[in-house]
């Protein structure tokens, strides 16, 4: 599985982005997509994931009622739609996915096998 995520950029305090995570190859085997963040320095930041099914979406406290998740399995991607950005949301932004439907461990990067590049996110003041 191989991931491309896009859709970063420079967006002003309150306003919003919308991720791209695009799976393909084996992309059916992507059974949980992660998103996480990271600013240089600190550690990678887990912020929500979800099951190729639908049927589960959670969300980290940071960004509950902010972001959402929707995907289209048919073009094998995944949308992380942001929105009231603040300012500590500048970060770079990844994907990552799971061959496993995984619960507890979905908050963890280790339970994932597969990252996409990151794309960097901007959100000035």
């Amino acid at each position: 599985v191989q991931l491309q995520a896009s859709g970063g950029g420079l967006v002003q305090a309150g306003g919003s982005l919308r991720l791209s995570c695009t799976a393909s190859g084996r992309s059916s085997r992507a059974r949980t997509t992660g998103w996480f963040r990271q600013v240089p320095g600190k550690e990678r930041e887990f912020l929500a994931f979800d099951f190729r099914s639908g049927s589960t979406t959670v969300f980290a406290d940071s960004v509950k009622g902010r972001f959402t998740l929707s995907r289209d399995n048919a073009k094998n991607t995944v949308y992380l739609q942001m929105n009231n950005l603040k300012p500590e949301d500048t970060a770079v932004y990844y994907c990552a996915a799971s061959e496993r439907v995984i619960y507890s461990s979905a908050y963890h990067e280790s339970s994932y096998g597969y990252w996409g590049q990151g794309t960097l996110v901007t959100v000035s003041s």
